[in-house]
């Protein structure tokens, strides 16, 4: 497990590196799970170690969600004050993403 958890981390450590070397608008992890995915993809398959490795994390995945949920916690009078602004544009920015998304769907068939 601690090989497996190494090689993610490693991949993520690469990944950080490379985004903030190369000045990329994606996020070190985001370049790390890419780089993840390439090499599983080149050797075919996903070593046991490394399935069992993400089970354990992927089960206890809620637990990361505790600090989002003390930090909301911390923020209530914040968010009581700017709620209503924060709902508009949350619901504004679905809209606009779902039409954008629907567009694009509707454009694509076209296109094959």
């Amino acid at each position: 497990m601690i090989d497996a958890l190494l090689g993610i981390l490693l991949c993520q450590l690469v990944g950080e590196v490379a985004s903030r070397g190369l000045s990329l608008p994606v996020p070190g992890p985001v370049v790390g799970m890419l780089l993840l995915f390439t090499v599983l993809r080149w050797r075919g398959q996903v070593p046991d170690q490394l399935r069992a490795t993400a089970q354990t994390i992927l089960d206890h995945l809620p637990l990361l969600f505790v600090p989002a949920g003390v930090g909301v916690i911390v923020h209530l009078p914040l968010l009581n004050r700017e709620g209503l602004p924060l709902l508009a544009t949350i619901v504004v920015s679905t809209m606009i993403t779902l039409l954008v998304t629907g567009f694009t769907m509707r454009i694509l068939p076209k296109r094959k």
